[in-house]
Parts: C-alpha cells; structure tokens; sequence
C-alpha cells in the first residue's frame, strides 16, 4: 500500500493506493465518526464491493442508498434520495456517508455530506479509474443541471480516499479508456516525462496490468493533490485540472448527461484545446497530431459530436464555472506538459475551433 497525504492543514486527510484494500477494515474505520455510518452507492457496484464495507463496519449502526447507475441521475432529483434516506434513519452530525462507486456517486455523496445538517463527515472509496484519479481526491461535490455541468455543489473535503485497484478488475473497458483520460491530463498540464511514460506504457495499461495502474493512479493523486493543496477552492492554479472540461462539459450537457462519458467528453475537449493552442502558436501541429494519437490509442473519441455546432457550444460553455464577469477562461497548452489559465486568446480561432474550419 501507498499512502498520500493531501495537505489541508486541520483539514489535511490521507489516500490510500493498493490491491484489497477493501479486506482491511482498519483503513475504512480508523476515519469514521461516531457510531453510524451511511453507504452510498449505485446498482452496478453495490453487488459487487458492498458487503466488504458491510463487514468492515459490522460494528456500527449501518445502513445504504443503492441510486440508480449513471450520469443521467446525478441531479438534484436524485441527491434527494440520500436526504430522504438520511432523515429516515435520523441520521445525525456524527454520522459518516461512505461513498462506494464511481464520481457519480461520490460526487452527490460529498454534496449531500456537505449540505445535511450543515456538514457531516464522508470517506470516499472509489471504483472507477476516473474517480481514483480525478474526482475522489480535492472536496469538489455537486450535481448537475440540464443547462450546465456541476454547477450546483460546494467543496467539502473527505475524511479519507481508499483506493483499492482490485475493484479496477470489474471495470468496464470503455470506463477504463475515460479514466487515462483524466491520467493523461496531467501529463499535458505539468509533468512532460509522465507524458513520456504513458506514451510508453498505454498498452500495459489498457491490458490492466497491476503495477502500471497503480504507478499511473499514485502520479495522478500526486498531481492532484499537490494543486488542491496549493489553491482549494480554484482561485487560481487548480483551474489548470481542468484542461478540455470546458469543451467537453458543453459536449455532455448538448449530447445528453451519460451519452458521452465524462472522460470521452474530456478527451475530444483536449484536443480543442490543443487546436485553439496550436492557432495560437503555442504548439506545434506536430504537437496536435501527438496528442490526438495518444488519446486514439487508449480506445478515445477526439472528435466532438457531428450534431454539435459552434453554436451549440458556445450557449453551454458560457455558464462554465470558469466564467468570470462574463468572460471566458479557458485552459490552453504552452507546450507539452505546460499549461495557463487565460482569457486573453483569439475570440476568431476559437470560433474556427468550434466550426470545425481549421
């Protein structure tokens, strides 16, 4: 097992990274609050992982929400059933909502920990690539609205993040391909030799072998938590985490929450990015070409939709988080592995981006 620890001072938490974690119970015990705890999952994995957390909890008052399975739920409509489930079992500030599943699950797990009785505690225990690597890990919490993606929500740190790659076995493949996107990710953003790396290693890891998961989860968690440590609430630098979500949030809000995945969604917004880098001159077509490559060879879209016209991403991306005073921010490349926040780029070769007339 390795062991992170993001650094929030009082706030601070650890995430642990290993093969069945889920069989040692001390890890899931040692940061629950007093006597009861809530389970929060979904469909899909609750019969696979939920009587390990059952077992490991078996002397505490326990209970769980099964939601239904997707994107498409992760709304307000949905949050509801894990209020409703709270106050029927006269949930209390002392107790502890575990979140077992992907970053649907977790997502609405920590808003609800957030906003029940002004604050309760939660642990995240992931089980998608994407949710280890990305969305587990910085207190981002929140639902989604038919007009914009995770725009409803609040930040609120979890107790700890277990991360046990065993539950990586059970992963669908097209599940697996969306979380090297939010690996890949950082790759462009800061770190040019695990770029280099996962150039190198895609195909050990689309096979699942142990050690290149878990070396690619530990960098990925590393990056995160070094920026969430450093601007928690993105004042600033944390905005760079967020490298083609702007394009690929306007793809799954047009498409359809749960059409596209939010990893497929960010590959094909990426490589937007890049495009819009490249008519800036900051990258290279050589540059574009690479990154379009690497995404096609971990199985990812990196075109958007046909359907979608400029337009259409342009009414969604202008009520992105990212706006401020009515401007747009986006996250584009200097170079491989070095990118900014700006708002300072060519309205007309953004226009061309969105048109698809490069």
């Amino acid at each position: 097992m390795q062991t992170l620890n993001l650094d929030l001072g009082d706030r601070s938490y650890p995430i642990y990274i290993g093969q069945g974690l889920l069989q040692q119970p001390e890890l899931l015990t040692a940061h629950v609050q007093g006597r009861s705890c809530v389970t929060v999952s979904n469909e899909t994995i609750a019969p696979l992982y939920l009587e390990a957390i059952n077992a490991a909890l078996k002397s505490y008052k326990q209970s769980a929400v099964i939601l239904p399975d997707g994107e498409a739920y992760k709304n307000l409509d949905t949050l509801n059933q894990i209020y409703t489930h709270l106050l029927e079992v006269k949930a209390d500030r002392k107790t502890t909502l575990i979140a077992l599943g992907g970053g649907v699950v977790g997502d609405m797990t920590g808003f609800a920990a957030a906003s029940y009785q002004r604050g309760v505690n939660f642990i995240q225990v992931p089980t998608t690539l994407l949710a280890m690597v990305d969305s587990s890990v910085g207190g981002k919490t929140g639902v989604n609205h038919a007009l914009g993606k995770n725009m409803i929500g609040a930040f609120h740190q979890p107790q700890a993040v277990i991360i046990d790659t065993h539950t990586l076995s059970t992963l669908a493949d097209r599940e697996l391909s969306a979380g090297i996107a939010e690996v890949i990710k950082y790759g462009l953003i800061r770190d040019p030799a695990f770029l280099t790396w996962l150039d190198a290693n895609m195909a050990a890891l689309l096979a699942r072998e142990p050690e290149a998961l878990s070396y690619a989860i530990y960098r990925s968690c590393q990056h995160k938590a070094e920026v969430v440590a450093s601007d928690e609430r993105e004042s600033g630098q944390r905005a760079l985490l967020n490298l083609g979500h702007t394009f690929g949030h306007a793809i799954e809000a047009a498409m359809g929450y749960g059409q596209w995945l939010h990893g497929e969604a960010v590959a094909t917004g990426m490589v937007m990015a890049a495009e819009l880098s490249a008519q800036m001159a900051w990258l290279g077509p050589a540059d574009v070409s690479y990154i379009r490559q690497l995404l096609e060879r971990a199985h990812l879209p990196v075109d958007p939709p046909p359907t979608m016209t400029g337009d259409d991403f342009m009414r969604y991306m202008s009520v992105d988080k990212k706006v401020l005073d009515g401007s747009l921010r986006l996250i584009l490349m200097k170079s491989l592995g070095e990118s900014i926040v700006t708002a300072d780029f060519d309205a007309d070769a953004l226009k061309r981006v969105l048109h698809r007339e490069l």
